[in-house]
């Protein structure tokens, strides 16, 4: 079955591979001698999928956020692949609509505009009003769109088979690429899913410490009428971000203020997305931002999104920090952090190429460095030493590049360290003491109890494993017992080190925020339980003899 679909586009694809010159296929053909594949240049890779039609042009978009598999040049070329097809005839599209609403199209909608705003390879989008007045977006599949993806998922999926068994499938990893790629257009396929990420979107930027939420809008979909194939929104009013008119808003401010306001808004909204939230909008190109007529902004198009675990975020957040300080050993140390792979690593190579790929931005000052572009440089490092990293930083990196990208068009005089700085400062004090630094002082105290009356127990019973055992390479160990007492007698005091200091620090920040009377005593309490212990500790090491 497979095979008697295909055959037809098959034959398609192999011509236009060879009317773009891709040697490998020519010389495969001809009966020439074909060596292992590489990939066709940029430029060319770019026209063959852009020949090949809308789902292919999917496929290059979904590529551009892979940074991680391919060169900076590929990324660059792919990102500017558009989905950009003639719209269908509003005919075809009214079947689709009546099919999908559960009541006539002349008692839901007061208006449809038949001409489309917008058309895509999946979607195209018509304005439309409702019943009650008010004005929504209509996204439409396009009829017919699931047979034609459901062909080219098979063919992509054959093709992966094959290319896979070459050491240059194995390399560029074709097999993941096309079904994480299957996988992203299906779910494209199913207009709900991005109705409940949008959803889960204005929810989370509902509220912020860091920014005003009224500021930012992202659409609300009106469940009622959203099917897997046909998605109703709020109708937002206003230009893409770039061509936005700051000149002509009437609340009397000045435009270079608002071109700044602006971009740390988006700053501040898409670091909350991605370090705090771990849910984010992964596109945000100059066509996903829109300026609104009232001077709001508006986020638009949920279809890419990504997401990042607790663990993900802090590495991430530790990994700024380490560019910033141009530190090659923590960069490697948190790559392999990040690693899904368990494939050996050379510690001092990859420390080596990071220092070398650093090394260009040492007489850099900060506000002259491209933070999303030494992100690149980094997972490329990562490839090179096949260090295999989550899919999803290819998303990370995609998302930080187009923000970036969006900032410095709009406001050239943008400093991405002092947008970044202050919230850097804050993620820390979170991962530090979370939102509560009270509760997280009860947390730490009862990790220190824990530790205190374990160690010593756990390290004597691995002592007495040691001394009455016989190691696996038969090396006779003589002499433990007085280490054994030197071990307790130092994890003891290093245990009542720790608790010390947990109890000066809880008693600080405690005193900081302290606005109850009760909270002042607790804050009293524990510095003279402090201070009584750490005497004692300091008695105790000049009493042994032991302070060397």
């Amino acid at each position: 079955m497979f095979i008697t679909q295909t055959v037809p586009r098959q034959r398609e694809i192999i011509e236009v591979l060879l009317r773009n010159g891709w040697d490998y296929m020519r010389r495969l053909l001809t009966g020439g001698k074909a060596d292992e594949p590489q990939l066709p240049t940029p430029a060319v890779l770019k026209n063959i999928l852009v020949d090949l039609g809308p789902v292919y042009v999917k496929l290059g978009q979904l590529m551009s956020t892979r940074p991680d598999l391919l060169s900076a040049a590929y990324i660059e070329e792919l990102s500017t692949l558009q989905d950009e097809v003639p719209p269908v005839p509003w005919a075809e599209i009214e079947v689709l609509i009546r099919k999908q609403l559960k009541r006539p199209l002349e008692e839901t909608f007061a208006t449809v505009n038949a001409i489309a705003v917008a058309a895509g390879s999946i979607a195209q989008t018509h304005k439309a009003t409702l019943a009650d007045g008010r004005e929504v977006a209509l996204k439409v599949q396009r009829p017919g769109i699931d047979i034609t993806v459901a062909q080219d998922i098979a063919l992509i999926q054959g093709i992966a088979d094959l290319v896979a068994r070459t050491e240059f499938g194995q390399t560029y990893e074709i097999k993941s690429i096309a079904e994480e790629f299957t996988k992203a257009l299906e779910a494209e396929l199913d207009f709900t899913r991005e109705a409940g990420f949008t959803d889960q979107l204005r929810r989370n930027l509902s509220e912020s410490r860091w920014f005003d939420p009224t500021q930012l809008v992202v659409a609300e979909i009106y469940w009622d009428l959203t099917t897997p194939k046909l998605m109703v929104m709020e109708w937002l009013d206003g230009v893409p971000l770039l061509m936005g008119d700051l000149s002509s808003d009437n609340n009397g401010q000045d435009p270079a203020e608002k071109r700044k306001a602006i971009t740390t808004l988006l700053f501040r909204a898409f670091f909350q997305q991605l370090y705090i939230d771990g849910f984010f909008h992964a596109d945000p190109h100059p066509g996903n931002l829109f300026y609104l007529k009232d001077g709001r902004v508006a986020l638009l198009d949920c279809g890419m999104v990504g997401r990042l675990d607790p663990r993900t975020q802090q590495i991430l957040t530790e990994m700024l920090l380490a560019i910033v300080d141009l530190d090659a050993q923590r960069c490697a140390q948190l790559t392999l952090q990040l690693a899904e792979s368990t494939q050996p690593v050379i510690m001092v190579q990859l420390e080596n190429d990071y220092d070398r790929m650093l090394r260009k931005y040492y007489n850099l000052s900060v506000s002259q460095m491209n933070f999303s572009q030494i992100i690149y440089e980094l997972l490329q490092v990562a490839r090179n030493n096949k260090i295999r990293l989550p899919s999803n930083m290819g998303l990370y990196a995609k998302t930080l590049a187009n923000l970036e990208g969006v900032a410095r068009g709009f406001n050239p005089e943008v400093n991405f360290i002092d947008e970044i700085q202050p919230l850097l400062t804050d993620l820390f004090r979170r991962q530090l003491f979370g939102d509560s630094p009270v509760r997280s002082l009860l947390r730490t105290a009862l990790d220190l109890k824990s530790l205190t009356l374990q160690s010593p127990r756990q390290i004597e019973l691995l002592l007495d494993r040691i001394t009455s055992e016989t190691l696996q390479w038969n090396i006779s160990v003589r002499g433990l017992d007085g280490l054994r007492r030197t071990t307790d007698d130092a994890a003891n005091r290093l245990s009542f080190s720790i608790l010390v200091g947990s109890l000066i620090m809880g008693a600080a920040i405690i005193s900081s925020n302290a606005r109850t009377p009760q909270l002042s005593f607790l804050s009293n309490v524990l510095f003279a339980v402090a201070s009584l212990l750490g005497l004692w500790l300091i008695i105790s090491t000049l009493r042994s003899g032991r302070l060397r």
